[in-house]
């Protein structure tokens, strides 16, 4: 299995978060930067992390986050196959 299919079978799911930071040099100004991980809900901890990241190494500051997050493989739409028919 790779990576991300053990993350989504072990509960995390992909969260997408838009940044709103002030430029550094022109405080008046508003940017925004994309992130997107596999992570925990409610808890966020990846997302967390990042955010004080940003907070601790980064000069623009934030304004405001806006996330979302999105299981992709829910209980109920896993199936484990035991075997494989080949076709010709």
């Amino acid at each position: 299995m790779t990576q991300e299919t053990e993350l989504l079978l072990a509960g995390y799911g992909l969260t997408t978060a838009e940044m709103f930071y002030r430029m550094p040099d022109h405080q008046s100004v508003l940017n925004s930067y994309i992130w997107q991980d596999y992570d925990l809900a409610p808890d966020y901890p990846k997302l967390f992390e990042f955010i004080e990241f940003w907070q601790r190494e980064l000069d623009g500051p934030l304004h405001s986050v806006r996330f979302t997050h999105r299981n992709l493989i829910a209980p109920g739409q896993w199936r484990n196959v035991v075997g494989e028919l080949p076709l010709h």
